[in-house]
């Protein structure tokens, strides 16, 4: 009976072995999956999971590179690659076979920030995308491809996999895409001819900090303070959250009744009561889930839209905004590659303090372009619907900037000032064939004297230059450019492309 008995136990533990051996197959992140596109001209990294010790070989496009998986995880590196609208098929070989398929190389673009990125090609926020119907219906561009991670939560913790999939864009697809993006793709394909693929990494209403790295706003001395209050939140919302259900019927109970006698008194009616935020994943959390799962993926640059969530924070987002750009830089490994951004469109509640903040980041960080959405805003929504032009604008700033195109890709930007007699003349950058007016005389200029009081100007362009006065002020010394919440703007250059806000009178 003691002899079957070991028997029998012997047996189940290599029943046991056996499957643990089976189970541990090697698994490529989510990344490495059906209809992905793959960065060419550089070496690409691919990555995943194996059993310790486990023989891992990666086949594709007459490459193979093999390693040993090392504590769970294993990564090899392809040669450089050409681009190649031919699908391919990718074999990853250990214990088990993994079979890739409809592989494409060309380029890779990041696009991320928050809503105004986030918006899909067939969405209401609350106004459709421009011309949305008629792109989805002729999006047959199987060349374009988007992996999307999903919005779930904020981590405290890196994150490694997204756990998300490639779409090929059709007109079945396309409604999915971010507006932003798909523009992008699209205008991109159509001059290169070569495949496009987008890792798209957005979430509405989120400030920069969250997807700054942790690590990197609490080392710099002017941010610091994010991650302590971070902290402090973290600490106080239970005791927060309690005192929130403690007071709740009470708080709901007067909140009824204020409603019911502002309805009554046709007075705007008072904000819901509602429970404290979870803090949990603020500062670095977005980093930590959904920019950490993309590292080290081989890309070209990335495309950027965000502000709007710091728009009351303008001088902290000049410290902070170089400071994101840098430490994703650093953590991808792949050198200073274009990050190219857009101005936040005008909106009413738009502070311009925060296009300056963003304008300061081109002088603090090299390889980055900021392309300008002052004629493309929308008085009463944060989301306009005029996404075309924004995507357009910035697959020109990445000719020139990532593919090295001589071409003009930003509007006219302030270069200095020079008073004339009771005027001041005002030069440029980026004029490219020259400055115009799209409509009659210029508008958006202001000018003031000592006092800072700044009155309507009259503005001419002379040559590249712009020459802005009025009869009341005879000694002027600022000039402002729409410099309003929402301003109205006229003054191009040949390119098509808008100027770009300024002031004088920085402090």
């Amino acid at each position: 009976m003691k002899k079957m008995s070991f028997k029998y136990l012997l047996g189940c533990a290599i029943v046991i072995i056996v499957n643990l051996k089976v189970q541990a197959n090697v698994v490529p992140n989510t990344l490495f999956s059906n209809n992905m596109v793959l960065q060419q001209g550089v070496k690409v990294p691919i990555w995943g999971k194996a059993s310790e010790g486990e023989k891992i070989t990666v086949s594709f496009a007459g490459q193979k590179v093999s390693t040993i998986a090392k504590e769970g995880v294993w990564q090899v590196s392809l040669r450089p690659m050409k681009a190649n609208s031919v699908p391919q098929k990718m074999l990853i070989q250990g214990d088990n076979l993994v079979e890739i398929n409809n592989v494409l190389v060309g380029e890779v673009w990041i696009c991320s920030g928050q809503s105004n990125m986030e918006m899909a090609l067939g969405g209401f926020w609350p106004l459709p995308i421009t011309n949305a119907k008629e792109e989805i219906a002729n999006a047959n561009y199987p060349s374009i491809r988007q992996y999307f991670i999903r919005k779930g939560r904020a981590s405290d913790t890196l994150v490694r996999d997204a756990n998300s999939v490639w779409q090929v864009c059709d007109t079945s697809t396309a409604k999915n895409f971010s507006a932003v993006g798909y523009f992008f793709a699209k205008d991109l394909y159509n001059r290169l001819q070569v495949p496009i693929g987008l890792l798209f990494t957005a979430w509405g209403g989120t400030p920069a900090e969250r997807w700054t790295p942790r690590d990197v706003l609490a080392a710099d001395t002017g941010l610091k303070k994010i991650v302590d209050a971070y902290y402090q939140a973290v600490k106080e919302y239970p005791l927060a959250r309690a005192k929130y259900k403690e007071e709740e019927k009470a708080k709901l109970a007067q909140w009824v009744a204020d409603t019911l006698a502002a309805s009554q008194a046709n007075k705007p009616i008072p904000k819901k009561p509602m429970p404290p935020a979870n803090p949990l994943g603020g500062a670095g959390g977005l980093y930590n889930s959904m920019i950490h799962p993309l590292i080290p993926y081989a890309i070209k640059g990335v495309i950027w839209y965000q502000g709007e969530a710091d728009r009351d924070k303008a001088e902290q987002y000049k410290r902070l905004f170089p400071i994101m750009i840098n430490a994703w830089r650093t953590n991808f490994g792949q050198g200073q590659f274009p990050f190219l951004y857009v101005m936040v469109a005008p909106w009413v509640g738009m502070t311009p303090g925060i296009r300056e903040a963003q304008l300061f980041t081109l002088s603090k960080v090299s390889n980055t372009a900021m392309v300008s959405t002052i004629d493309c805003g929308d008085s009463v929504y944060i989301h306009p619907p005029y996404k075309q032009p924004v995507g357009a604008r910035l697959a020109i700033a990445a000719r020139a900037i990532a593919y090295k195109e001589k071409i003009e890709y930003a509007g006219p930007m302030y270069n200095n000032y020079k008073i004339i007699g009771n005027s001041i003349e005002i030069s440029y950058t980026h004029v490219g064939k020259g400055l115009e007016s799209k409509s009659g005389d210029l508008i958006g200029f202001t000018i003031a004297g000592e006092d800072k009081k700044f009155v309507k100007a009259t503005a001419v362009i002379k040559g590249n230059k712009v020459n802005v006065s009025n009869p009341d002020i005879p000694k002027p010394l600022y000039v402002r450019f729409a410099w309003e919440n929402f301003p109205r703007i006229n003054l191009y250059n040949k390119d098509g492309l808008p100027a770009v806000p300024f002031r004088t009178d920085i402090d």
